[in-house]
């Protein structure tokens, strides 16, 4: 069995598909030719000759495969790439932030008590949910404002709500303004509480949830309840 990969490879630019469809190639121990498409003249010409809109394109035994994703297929394997709704970018995130609460508090405190480390839990989150959706402020408002009880009615509260979140995070790390973060923390949880129930529960919609941006396919639903649930108790623990 012998490959043929036809791949961009120009001052400017390399395709990262094209070395995927390589490395794939290797892992298969596929012997095959790697052919670069130098030229925007080069790769015009292949486009127009096997009548494609992309490269890389790879050639098996003569026989046109398609590009990467094709590949991939071909020999039965699967990527990482998200395709769908999914819960991937936040389970990634919680991951990541548990274990940086603990570390955190091990490091401050030199012991693991569960109520420190619930609240450094719930501030290393909200820093970090509020910087995804601060990437791209306006693509987080549009979507936003579909679910939100209150963005919908005051579409600037969808653009102070990443920077609120932020704040009431840091300052709950540092310990400082107590009882101002934690009257942040009860009105952004509540407001959210009662805007994903209302969402998924009573009005049965399906939509994606803006919580790690704008851009993201994680589903509204039990996780965006929960994050929101968490940050209200947090808050009224604060308070208490």
């Amino acid at each position: 069995m012998k490959a043929k990969v036809f791949r961009m490879v120009t001052d400017k630019h390399i395709c990262p598909f094209g070395i995927k469809s390589l490395d794939l190639l290797k892992k298969e121990k596929i012997d095959f030719e790697d052919v670069h498409l130098s030229s925007r003249d080069e790769i015009d010409a292949f486009k127009n000759k096997y009548d494609v809109k992309t490269t890389p394109q790879i050639f098996i035994d003569g026989k046109r495969i398609g590009g990467y994703e094709e590949l991939v297929k071909y020999f039965g394997r699967k990527t990482l790439k998200q395709e769908g709704t999914t819960y991937q970018p936040i389970i990634a995130v919680f991951f990541s932030t548990f274990l940086m609460s603990i570390a955190f508090q091990w490091t401050s405190n030199g012991v693991l008590v569960y109520s420190d480390v619930l609240k450094s839990f719930v501030a290393i989150s909200m820093c970090v949910l509020a910087i995804l959706k601060l990437r791209d402020l306006y693509s987080f408002s549009n979507q936003f404002i579909t679910y939100d009880i209150l963005a919908r009615k005051i579409i600037g509260y969808s653009y102070i709500y990443p920077f609120a979140e932020l704040f009431a995070g840091i300052l709950m790390l540092a310990g400082f303004l107590t009882n101002s973060v934690a009257i942040i923390s009860i009105f952004i949880g509540l407001v959210g509480s009662v805007s994903v129930i209302k969402a998924v529960y009573v009005d049965k919609r399906d939509i994606k949830c803006a919580c790690v941006g704008g851009d993201s396919n994680v589903p509204l639903g039990a996780v965006s309840l929960i994050e929101n649930v968490m940050m209200l108790a947090v808050g009224l623990s604060m308070l208490i």
